[in-house]
């Protein structure tokens, strides 16, 4: 464990702790102390206060992640647990750390989660903000014997598996945005990237990324896009615990991707579409320059969205493809 990541631990209750406490724990001198806490700040973006005679402490406390903690939370009913589950404490991005480690070989169930992403991706190589210690960002790999064409409702059927996850966390009115957002009202709470590699006719090598918003203060997604929201800020999911959230996600997760391997989206299709927030809706479809507008008719079996308009009802993949509630 990194001198900065002790130190941040230590932290983590909000309280006060003096220099001497600090450089005691560490076997540091105070002056060692305050250099790591002027690196803190600047490489984590913590806001740390310093008040003579009281010492240091968090602006608010931190659940930082927790091995141990995660696998307790692990559902009792999952059949296949995590080949392995590693924490990081910062990294440029989950996804693309697992994809590089795959290439060596992986087994199905590895997680990793990370504190921090300096490089956190969405959808259509959008960035992912991804501030330390409040939210979760994880990937997960698989490996199928499929093809890639096949696999295109994997991230459909993830998106089911967390949306039904949190609503038994307790987090009531989660919605699923074709193909792989969750939302709260009108507000994005989290995403999905499914990233697939491979040869044609052979095995294909999955990392499933998942971005979900649990503590984030309001200057810290200041420069995201949309509107978007924290569990946090939820009625009755404000005193959800990060770890909990984490295990459960994570088993949740493994589920689906094992029920995926056997039965493909079948059985996951009626359960999209009672999260489904466009479904029966006017929407627009967009794809580079091209709209299209009609009603939003749910998903084909291969996850593809069903579009109404005067000519018919048409599929139409992700990829490019963005979808917003059409105007009056």
């Amino acid at each position: 464990m990194s001198n900065h990541l002790q130190i941040i631990r230590l932290l983590a209750d909000g309280r006060f702790h003096s220099g001497q406490e600090l450089a005691d724990r560490l076997s540091v001198t105070r002056a060692a102390v305050w250099k790591q806490l002027q690196q803190i700040r600047e490489r984590h973006g913590l806001e740390i206060h310093a008040v003579k005679g009281r010492g240091y402490r968090l602006a608010g406390p931190l659940q930082l992640l927790d091995r141990d903690a995660i696998l307790s939370a692990l559902p009792a009913s999952l059949c296949v647990r995590p080949a392995e589950l590693e924490i990081l404490e910062r990294i440029d991005s989950t996804n693309r750390y697992l994809m590089q480690k795959a290439v060596q070989g992986l087994a199905n169930g590895h997680v990793c989660l990370a504190e921090q992403q300096t490089e956190g991706r969405g959808r259509r190589g959008r960035s992912w903000v991804s501030p330390f210690g409040g939210n979760l960002y994880l990937s997960l790999y698989w490996q199928y014997d499929l093809e890639m064409a096949a696999l295109s409702g994997l991230s459909l059927a993830a998106g089911v598996a967390v949306a039904e996850c949190l609503q038994g966390l307790g987090v009531a009115e989660v919605a699923l945005k074709w193909p792989n957002d969750l939302h709260w009202r009108e507000r994005k709470l989290g995403g999905l990237l499914l990233e697939v590699s491979g040869e044609q006719g052979g095995t294909s090598r999955v990392v499933l990324g998942l971005g979900l918003n649990l503590r984030m203060e309001r200057e810290q997604g200041a420069s995201i896009d949309q509107p978007w929201v924290a569990l946090s800020r939820i009625p009755g999911a404000a005193a959800l615990d990060r770890n909990r959230v984490a295990g459960q996600v994570v088993g949740a997760l493994i589920g689906a991707l094992s029920q995926y391997q056997r039965e493909g989206l079948s059985p996951f299709v009626p359960r999209w579409e009672r999260f489904d927030h466009y479904l029966g809706k006017a929407v627009e479809l967009t794809a580079g320059d091209r709209r299209v507008a009609g009603i939003h008719r749910g998903i084909d079996p291969r996850g593809a969205l069903l579009l109404e308009t005067g000519r018919g009802i048409s599929a139409h993949f992700g990829g490019e493809v963005s979808l917003r509630q059409a105007g009056p």
